[in-house]
């Protein structure tokens, strides 16, 4: 993700403003076709095999993607260990100064560790009470359990029970349980809530019988129905829109995240696996970044770690493609840089997250990982160094990375970052400078119009074969400008991107690795727009964008063919774009149509070198206006139709609506 702070406007990534639509963009240049296009696919030759990995995902933790999302913990600041430890925690009836009548949460510091717990004094204990007010609420549902946990020590046993009880926005109780602290010693407790209303702003109310003092930490409560219904685990809804996509990749943790404000607040993955309580919590980058969304409560439990990460990663299918930072802050924040001759810590970092995913047992990190409940290796095959840091200082610190981890695993594939954007004079010196180190694939990224997308689906034709292979790891079509706040998730964008993706196929020879960016954000809590899938706490949605990209990852194939009008790639003549496949799998020929006229077209396809069934199937995703998007109120606006399509004798006839994408799947023979 690109980090575009306010006082680094008069310097922006790719000079933005220069290449963005200013009050809208008109069509007015736009023509109506005035005769039938004939578009030739040959299905007789193969240009080159489609990479598994051709479409997948970019995680990052951002808009609380991980910590209130996909991280299903729904209590906030559960240890208390916030840069303001009772952020999050609510003491309605607390008399600072004079608290007879009721009692007083105190954080304690812990000087051995560094770690905080909460000291609970109840003076009286029908005024006492302790609310956590979750991510923006909390979303419950109607008879769903939620398992509760904390480490409790309850001192002279003077407390003789705690109830736990969810309540709605108008303070009515919702669910309730309680337990019982048995022991002056720090020890774990459970309990179940089951919820007797839907919710989506729910909090946690905390009350004592009896009067004294007690210690309260990790303070937790998930929902029992998480996906793959792992105890403490991610949330399933969430997950299985990933799922759906079928995803070639997982990259993670992110892009700005990776790198930090400073190189002490980089993310350190060592710090984010083993025992969930001893992961240490810190401030999340994004928290500061905009003042168009203030987010002073956003930090990382880290809940969600390299471990998760890793294990998510083989849930959905997707190849594990974990970030590392190369000893270089991010350059619209510090730039801080650790010199060459302290790289080794870093260099370390990376050689030790390899051993974690892919070694034996008996290793150090190997062990770790068996420990934490994986003894099989996660097969890791690409590592990336940077996110999209540009100039001397990358490259010179990418290519000790590349010696070390060549050295010891020659194998892994190393992906290296162009810079932030793409084009400019950082753009072309990294292309530059990591073709003459034979890079093997090069991270690109760009947040542009969409026109630009549209305009730019020939990107790649002109890549060198023989050069760098290419993962476009961060792109979306910006409506308005980059980080602008009103950016919307519109068709315009989603089906410009489309147009775009064309071009990335049809270049799979050079493209072996694509993915939308950023993944998820929440209604109330976003950073950034737009993003592909949008949640709430009770419900969540996938853009437009999202089965834009869900379309081409489902139908990627297994071979890339040769589709041409007048022996020319579409790349928007007569506002037409196309790619073709062959599925070696399923036995089918696949078509990727996208029509961006404000005019429907129609085409004729000749197929040759096929022989094709009776029947087919055409998918559709279409909307007539280009504002149009997908919302909370109607999630299914835009999403893809279904169809069965009769193959005819000859040319393949078809019709496609204006502002559209069509995939048109025929049998063979």
């Amino acid at each position: 993700m690109q980090v575009y702070s306010q006082y680094k406007n008069s310097t922006m990534k790719r000079n933005i403003v220069s290449t963005l639509f200013i009050g809208g963009l008109l069509f007015s240049s736009i023509s109506v076709n005035a005769q039938k296009a004939t578009l030739e696919v040959d299905a007789s030759k193969t240009i080159t095999k489609i990479q598994p990995t051709m479409f997948g995902l970019f995680f990052e933790d951002i808009n609380f993607a991980a910590d209130g999302g996909l991280y299903a913990e729904m209590i906030k600041n559960r240890s208390f260990e916030f840069d303001k430890p009772l952020m999050g925690w609510e003491q309605p009836n607390t008399r600072r100064s004079l608290n007879k009548e009721s009692g007083i949460a105190l954080p304690i510091k812990i000087a051995a560790n560094n770690t905080n717990f909460c000291r609970v004094e109840i003076n009286n204990d029908k005024g006492y009470t302790l609310i956590n007010e979750g991510f923006r609420g909390m979303g419950v549902k109607k008879d769903a359990k939620y398992n509760l946990s904390l480490k409790a020590a309850n001192q002279k046993n003077a407390i003789k029970k705690i109830i736990f009880q969810l309540i709605d926005k108008d303070k009515k109780v919702i669910g309730e349980t309680s337990i019982v602290p048995k022991s002056e010693q720090w020890t774990n407790y459970t309990a179940q809530i089951t919820a007797n209303q839907t919710e989506a702003k729910a909090k946690l109310k905390i009350t004592f019988e009896g009067t004294g003092t007690i210690d309260l930490d990790m303070i937790s409560l998930f929902p029992e129905d998480t996906w793959k219904n792992r105890k403490n685990g991610l949330r399933k809804d969430l997950v299985q829109l990933l799922y759906d996509m079928k995803p070639g990749f997982l990259r993670f943790p992110g892009g700005c995240i990776v790198e930090g404000r400073t190189l002490s607040d980089r993310y350190q993955w060592k710090k984010s696996v083993g025992n969930v309580e001893e992961r240490e919590t810190k401030m999340n980058r994004w928290n500061v970044e905009f003042n168009h969304k203030q987010t002073p409560d956003y930090f990382q439990s880290f809940g969600l770690g390299f471990f998760e990460y890793f294990q998510l990663s083989e849930d959905i299918g997707a190849e594990p493609l974990p970030i590392l930072s190369c000893g270089m802050a991010c350059q619209y924040n510090t730039g801080e840089l650790a010199p060459l001759e302290e790289l080794d810590p870093y260099v370390q970092d990376a050689l030790d997250l390899i051993e974690f995913a892919n070694a034996d047992v008996t290793t150090t990190w190997g062990k770790i990982r068996s420990d934490m409940g994986h003894p099989k290796p996660f097969n890791l095959k690409y590592i990336g160094v940077g996110n999209e840091q540009w100039g001397p200082d990358y490259i010179d610190r990418f290519k000790v990375f590349e010696k070390a981890i060549k050295a010891k695993y020659p194998s892994i594939i190393i992906v290296s970052g162009s810079g932030p954007s793409p084009a400019g004079e950082h753009f072309d010196f990294a292309m530059q400078e990591l073709k003459k180190l034979n890079a093997e694939l090069v991270d690109e990224h760009y947040y542009e119009s969409p026109k630009w997308f549209r305009e730019n689906a020939g990107r790649y034709d002109n890549y060198d074969r023989k050069g760098p292979k290419i993962f476009a790891g961060e792109y979306a079509a910006q409506s308005v400008s980059g980080a602008n706040p009103n950016n919307r998730n519109n068709w315009e964008c989603a089906f410009s991107e489309a147009a775009f993706m064309t071009g990335l196929e049809r270049n799979a020879e050079v493209v072996q690795l694509t993915s939308y960016a950023p993944l998820m954000a929440h209604e109330d809590a976003w950073q950034w727009t737009p993003d592909m899938i949008w949640f709430n706490n009770l419900q969540s949605y996938g853009s437009a964008n999202y089965y834009v990209q869900q379309l081409f990852s489902t139908n990627k194939g297994t071979d890339l063919l040769n589709i041409t009008q007048d022996g020319k790639a579409l790349i928007g003549q007569n506002n037409l774009y196309a790619s073709a496949v062959k599925d070696g799998n399923s036995k089918e020929i696949i078509v990727k149509l996208v029509n961006t006229a404000s005019t429907a077209s129609e085409v004729s396809i000749d197929l040759k070198g096929a022989k094709l069934g009776a029947k087919g199937t055409m998918i559709r995703l279409a909307s007539a206006n280009l504002q149009d998007e997908n919302t909370f109120a109607d999630p299914k606006k835009i999403t893809p139709k279904q169809s069965e399509y009769k193959v005819t004798k000859g040319n393949q006839q078809l019709s496609l609506p204006a502002y559209s994408i069509t995939v048109l799947k025929l049998k063979t023979i």
